[in-house]
């Protein structure tokens, strides 16, 4: 069955698999002691640091390992902002960053802090200038992903790295999808990481924190690296770390060009086969192995199961995919249709067979959800147009409001409207990404009773 999430969770990397079960023998005991099998010990974790340190591009001395790359996220951030609370509490991030760093802003403005997200363009990435418009006086911290887990949108992080540093603000950079691809260039400040999206074992993360980084490790102290991440180390799954991250970017350069070339395939015969389809992210500064796509007039948790009925595991940024009935943030930032929302990330080793065969089921599951849900075909004007149309939509989840909209837009004259009424969150963004590629009109958001009036006008 192809498995086609690794920006999820990579499949474990055979080398991870070697050296955890080595490292089970030889690595149980106590690095922190001092007879025979401690000495033992110490060496494994050394040489992880050492092997995870020239992967990132940092000194040994500088980069801890904690118990996931959630947990780094939360440790880095909080140790800069109470290293620097003298210069202020206010943190700067992009508006498409993982939730862990979402979440860390919300909690640090809950305590009273302040936090500015730098918004995005219809690709994903962050205007340089715009997020050095962000940083203020009193901007502790800065942050901002390397490159992105549902677009696989490349950041500009050398540049902005640049404006960071002569604003006098450290930059942190969660590189935990692009780590196992390379190391992330520019003058970043602290580096964040997660085993499991490179191939490693599940619970592994890491923290770098580059020396004069003003630091104060957050919560009770611990004795264990350097203070930053307490409890005791999960050694075997930090050695198959290490030994997996060595062992994916040995093979980074080939596998890139390979998969690439799938990922082009699937960017383009999508389009072409399927219709009323959005690619999104930027097709040319993205990560190798990840694209995504948005179709019209589909229930993206319909699609999902169909696709796993026909043996492919994807994922989406669907809200009709996700238990806060939400479309993703980072869909929702860049301002792109969310419905019918398919993720597909490749893990190393994907056979060309497999994509083609995925390209062959794809339009026929999207033409069965579609008319299941009675979309429209193609949409034909009236021969006696109505007057402006209200389509009423409440309580019917995406992508209903979309179809219906669909279904009507040829009653009314060219000039008049249509509005649609709404308590979907996901028709605020997927109603003007309708009108952009129908080319017709998105007038705007109105008040109602219940949710929203999307209204839009027909120019053609």
């Amino acid at each position: 069955m192809p498995y086609f999430d690794a920006a999820s969770a990579a499949p474990l990397h055979p080398v991870a698999r070697q050296a955890l079960l080595a490292a089970l023998d030889e690595g149980w005991a106590d690095p922190a002691r001092l007879y025979r099998e401690g000495r033992r010990a110490r060496l494994l974790l050394d040489a992880a640091r050492e092997a995870a340190a020239d992967a990132v591009g940092c000194r040994p001395d500088e980069l801890v390992f904690t118990s996931s790359g959630t947990t780094a996220v939360h440790a880095g951030i909080a140790g800069a902002l109470s290293g620097r609370r003298r210069v202020g509490r206010h943190l700067a991030l992009s508006a498409v960053e993982h939730s862990s760093v979402l979440h860390t802003a919300a909690a640090h403005e809950a305590a009273g802090g302040s936090f500015t997200e730098v918004p995005v363009g219809r690709s994903g990435a962050v205007d340089p200038a715009a997020y050095a418009g962000a940083l203020r006086p009193d901007t502790a911290l800065a942050c901002l992903q390397s490159a992105n887990h549902e677009v696989g949108t490349e950041q500009p992080v050398a540049e902005v790295a640049a404006l960071c540093a002569d604003a006098g603000v450290p930059l942190l950079v969660d590189a935990a999808q692009s780590l196992g691809w390379g190391p992330v260039a520019g003058g970043w400040s602290l580096l964040t990481g997660s085993a499991h999206k490179w191939g490693g074992p599940a619970g592994v993360g890491l923290l770098a924190v580059r020396k004069g980084v003003r630091f104060a490790p957050q919560g009770p102290a611990g004795e264990r690296e350097s203070g930053r991440a307490p409890g005791f180390e999960n050694l075997p799954a930090i050695v198959a770390a290490a030994a997996s991250l060595r062992a994916v970017r040995d093979e980074a350069a080939a596998e890139a060009v390979r998969l690439r070339a799938l990922v082009d395939r699937i960017r383009s015969a999508v389009a072409e086969r399927v219709g009323d389809v959005e690619v999104v992210g930027d097709p040319e500064r993205r990560l190798p192995h990840l694209v995504t796509f948005s179709c019209l007039y589909v229930d993206g948790e319909t699609l999902l199961h169909e696709l796993d009925r026909h043996g492919f595991s994807v994922s989406s940024g669907s809200s009709c995919t996700s238990s806060t009935l939400e479309p993703s943030h980072v869909l929702k930032a860049m301002g792109v249709l969310s419905e019918g929302n398919v993720r597909v990330s490749l893990p190393v080793g994907t056979a060309e067979a497999d994509v083609d065969r995925f390209l062959e089921v794809l339009p026929g599951v999207v033409a069965e959800v579609r008319e299941r849900l009675g979309a429209p075909v193609a949409v034909s004007p009236s021969p006696s147009p109505a007057a402006s149309l209200v389509v009423d939509a409440l309580g019917r989840r995406c992508p209903i409001p979309v179809i219906e909209l669909a279904k009507v837009i040829g009653e009314v004259p060219v000039g008049t409207t249509v509005t649609v009424l709404a308590d979907d969150e996901a028709a605020r963004l997927d109603i003007p990404a309708w009108c952009e590629m129908r080319e017709q009109e998105y007038v705007g958001e109105e008040p109602a009773d219940r949710g929203s009036a999307y209204v839009v006008r027909r120019l053609s």
